[in-house]
C-alpha cells in the first residue's frame, strides 16, 4: 500500500465571485500620525534656525560675502588642499609599508609596525606638532646638522600631519587586506600565478572595497584637521581668516567665511567618495 505524498502548498487566495482567477490583494499600511506630526515638527523647527540665521544681522553675511574670494582667504584655502593632498600621499604610502610589516612573517618588521601604529594613535596631533616645531630645543643637532632653523612650520606641519596620518592608514590597508578570502589567495598560488599578480589583480581589487570608505573618511578628517597647523603659524584657511579678524575684529563673519569654505570641500569630497566606492562595489549584490 503506498503512502500519499504530501505536498506544501501556497495559501489560498479568495477566488473572484463571478469565477475569474483568484484575487490579488495589497497590504495597505495604516497611516501613523505620529510620525507625520513629528515630522512637521522637525521641519518647522528647522525653518525657524535657518530663518534666524539668515536674518540676524549678528552674522554680517555682507561681511562674509566681501571676503568669502579674498585673495589671502583663497591662498589660504589653496594651501589647505595642497597639505591635505600631500599629506594623504605621504600617509598611505607610509601606512601601506606598515600594513605590509604588520602582516610579514618576521617578528620584528611586526613588532617595529606594532608599536609605530601603538605610539603615534597614542599621541595628540597637536602634542606632536609642537615637539616638530620645537625639535631644535630637544635636538640642536643631528648628525652634525644645527636643527634650529632647519624646519620651517610648513615643513613641521608636513612630517607631523603625515606621521599621524600613516598610523591610521596602516590599520585601514590592513584591514583591506585580511578583508580579501585567503581562500582566493591560495587558490591563484595554485594556478602559478607570481606574488605581484596575485596581489595586483586579486587582493588589491577586493582589498580596496574595505579599504575606500575609511579613507575617504580620513580624507575629510585631514582636511578638517589641517586647521590645527594654523598653532605654527601655518597660512592655512584658517589661520589667514584669523588674520583678517585680529585686524577688523570682525570674528564672526571671519569664522564663517572658513565654515562655508570647509562644508563645500567637504560636500564635493563626499560626493568624489560615493562614486568611488560604486566604482569599486561593481560586481557585488549590495548596491546604494
Amino acid at each position: 500500500m503506498s503512502l500519499p505524498t504530501l505536498t506544501k502548498s501556497s495559501p489560498a487566495r479568495p477566488r473572484d465571485p463571478s469565477g475569474g482567477p483568484p484575487l490579488t490583494l495589497s497590504i495597505v499600511r495604516r497611516p501613523k500620525a505620529g510620525q507625520w506630526i513629528a515630522a512637521v515638527v522637525l521641519l518647522a523647527l528647522l525653518a525657524a534656525a535657518v530663518r534666524s540665521v539668515v536674518r540676524n544681522d549678528a552674522f554680517q553675511w555682507g561681511v562674509v560675502g566681501e571676503y568669502f574670494t579674498s585673495a589671502s582667504v583663497l591662498r589660504g584655502l589653496g594651501l589647505t588642499l595642497w597639505l591635505t593632498a600631500l599629506v594623504m600621499v605621504l600617509g598611505f604610502a607610509l601606512g601601506t609599508l606598515l600594513a605590509v610589516m604588520r602582516l610579514s612573517d618576521n617578528p620584528v618588521l611586526r613588532a617595529v609596525s606594532w608599536g609605530y601604529v601603538w605610539l603615534f594613535r597614542s599621541m595628540p596631533i597637536l602634542v606632536q606638532l609642537l615637539f616638530w616645531f620645537n625639535i631644535g630645543a630637544l635636538y640642536p643637532q643631528i648628525l652634525g646638522v644645527s636643527t634650529v632653523n632647519l624646519l620651517d612650520p610648513i615643513t613641521v606641519a608636513i612630517i607631523g600631519l603625515t606621521l599621524h596620518e600613516a598610523a591610521y592608514a596602516a590599520e585601514v590597508v590592513r584591514g583591506g587586506i585580511l578583508s580579501v578570502d585567503r581562500g582566493q589567495i591560495e587558490a591563484a598560488q595554485a594556478l602559478g600565478l607570481g606574488r605581484g599578480r596575485r596581489w595586483r589583480r586579486i587582493v588589491l581589487p577586493q582589498a580596496m572595497r574595505a579599504i575606500v570608505p575609511p579613507a575617504g573618511n580620513m580624507l575629510i578628517g585631514t582636511l578638517k584637521g589641517t586647521s590645527i597647523v594654523s598653532v605654527i603659524a601655518v597660512a592655512d584657511l584658517l589661520y589667514s581668516v584669523q588674520l583678517v579678524y585680529h585686524r577688523t575684529y570682525q570674528v564672526i563673519p571671519l569664522l564663517l567665511v572658513a565654515t562655508v569654505w570647509y562644508v563645500v570641500v567637504t560636500s564635493v569630497l563626499s560626493v568624489g567618495q560615493y562614486y568611488v566606492e560604486r566604482h569599486y562595489a561593481r560586481g557585488t549584490e549590495t548596491r546604494r
